[in-house]
């Protein structure tokens, strides 16, 4: 148990490690202000808000609201291709390592509480979701409900997203004294789904990552066929179950190694006896190989 553990708290420390070099503009929550600079037109490959004060760069789900149903086909382009670029070749691995909110959910969800609840009746249907918020609250209605100027509303940002009201629309609202007046029923609306996250984060593993994030389920349909992706060695397999039984995602690696809800965190390859799931280039593979070459 000391050693998962210890392997969960070297990719805490990951995750840690990139959400501060993306959001690494400390001016940003000194002034209360949000970064502007030419940085901001890149995209980062997790779900990090562009109205965090800290932000660098820009988030590929707000970024291709925002440009969807603009004639700027150019930057629609360039995020549609970074998305590709991204999952095919890690797939969900930006999930389980690289997102900021996964971080967040991660910690959450270590808090003690009398019974953690792993799944439940409607459980992967519910996993469905985030599929329909993709197609409806991310390309159909910034595409067809737009404005004279042929610009559509980040309309997944504006009413749904916690991550954007933890990361942005908390901070600004601190240390911004003239929004202070301005906020509404929107701003108490948002508020209440990131109460409801952080209480489900605690009780569900990673409830925003299964059942509503448009990200993960643009990056879960790459899983099967990304460049990063697991694989088990039958023949090494005993069958013993220690990989279902550790994955926090409710996957079954032996019967799914690719599962689109798979967030490739390792954990299954770090608990099986016989070290039967590998992924591509393993350090003992990288190692046979040169000796073979030589």
């Amino acid at each position: 148990m000391d050693k998962r553990k210890n392997y969960e708290w070297k990719r805490h420390r990951m995750q840690a490690l990139w959400g501060l070099l993306t959001n690494s503009y400390l001016t940003g929550f000194v002034q209360g202000k949000i970064y502007k600079g030419k940085l901001k037109n890149l995209c980062v490959p997790g779900l990090n808000c562009y109205s965090c004060p800290g932000a660098l760069g820009a988030c590929p789900v707000g970024a291709m609201q925002a440009v969807i149903g603009n004639w700027n086909f150019k930057f629609a382009f360039y995020v549609a291709g970074f998305l590709m670029f991204i999952g095919a070749l890690m797939g969900r691995f930006v999930c389980g390592w690289l997102c900021p909110f996964g971080l967040i959910q991660d910690l959450l969800h270590k808090i003690p509480f009398p019974k953690k609840i792993g799944t439940f009746r409607g459980d992967k249907l519910l996993r469905k979701l985030k599929y329909v918020i993709l197609e409806v609250f991310v390309i159909l209605l910034p595409m067809f409900l737009v404005d004279v100027l042929g610009q559509g509303a980040p309309y997944f940002c504006k009413l749904i997203c916690p991550a954007g009201t933890l990361e942005g629309g908390l901070p600004l609202v601190l240390l911004n004294k003239s929004m202070r007046s301005a906020l509404g029923w929107l701003y108490v609306w948002k508020n209440v789904l990131l109460a409801v996250t952080i209480v489900l984060s605690v009780l569900i593993y990673r409830p925003f990552c299964k059942y509503i994030c448009p990200l993960g389920a643009v990056y879960s349909v790459f899983n099967p066929i990304s460049v990063f992706r697991y694989r088990v060695d039958k023949d090494k397999c005993t069958g013993c179950g220690a990989c279902a039984k550790a994955c926090k995602m409710q996957v079954n690696p032996v019967e799914h190694a690719n599962s689109p809800e798979c967030i490739r965190c390792g954990l299954c390859k770090k608990v099986c006896p016989v070290h039967a799931i590998q992924s591509p280039l393993p350090a003992k593979d990288v190692k046979r190989q040169c000796e073979t070459s030589k």
